[in-house]
């Protein structure tokens, strides 16, 4: 027999004893499908922020910081679907989810026109201590899912995260300012000179980490920073 053909029916009785379920609703998945299902995918809530520059994203940073345009692409609402894939993209090891879901977001950004110009994604860096624990950064993991979808580079080793912090959850929008103000550094300014960088993170609450990253940014390197998120929660 063809090794492609062993293959193929060694792959089809692996998943006779072990299916691929959606991690959102739990039904089988299609030969197509990853991690979540298409239904599951189709049914997040979209907020429609990147069709619209004065959005409740960029309000975040009115009188903050200059960015050039910002979005989140779906609600995130606690017990909702978005909620429950993030926890098992961050504590529980599903580190695929991290691709599907920026994958889905990149081509939502792409259709809309959101991204035209951009050059570089740059996710919001873990600390080294917290990239060990988990053993990946799931901002990273989205963004490589946003690149497959707009053919734009990653670049994941320059913004660096210098200082270990405390999780931002059940901080206020001042503490979480004061918890990440200054923790966030970049190693070489000279690759971004010049350079139209869209910023990528899972969830914006307040803003606060993602303005000290677009500081950082802008203190070291002559740049344009646009942001945008898979999700936000409503406030």
């Amino acid at each position: 027999m063809h090794f492609q053909g062993i293959r193929s029916y060694a792959d089809s009785f692996f998943e006779l004893l072990f299916p691929r379920v959606c991690y959102g609703c739990g039904a089988h998945l299609f030969e197509n499908e990853h991690e979540v299902c298409n239904r599951c995918l189709r049914s997040l809530p979209r907020t429609g922020f990147e069709l619209v520059d004065d959005n409740p994203v960029s309000r975040l940073f009115w009188g903050r910081i200059f960015v050039e345009r910002s979005a989140s692409v779906f609600y995130y609402r606690k017990g909702e679907l978005l909620q429950k894939l993030f926890h098992r993209l961050k504590y529980r090891g599903g580190r695929k989810l991290g691709h599907v879901l920026g994958k889905q977001a990149g081509n939502i950004l792409f259709q809309s026109g959101f991204t035209a110009g951009v050059d570089i994604l740059i996710p919001v860096p873990l600390h080294e201590k917290k990239y060990w624990q988990r053993g990946y950064n799931q901002s990273e993991l989205i963004a490589q899912g946003i690149s497959e979808a707009l053919k734009i580079p990653v670049v994941a080793d320059n913004l660096i995260r210098t200082v270990y912090t405390e999780s931002q959850t059940n901080k206020g929008r001042f503490e979480r300012w004061e918890n990440v103000s200054s923790v966030f550094a970049l190693k070489d300014a000279g690759q971004l000179d010049g350079k139209h960088v869209l910023l990528i993170d899972d969830v914006v609450t307040t803003g606060a980490t993602l303005e000290a990253c677009v500081s950082a940014l802008k203190s070291n390197a002559d740049i344009k920073v646009s942001i945008a998120t898979i999700g936000c929660a409503q406030f």
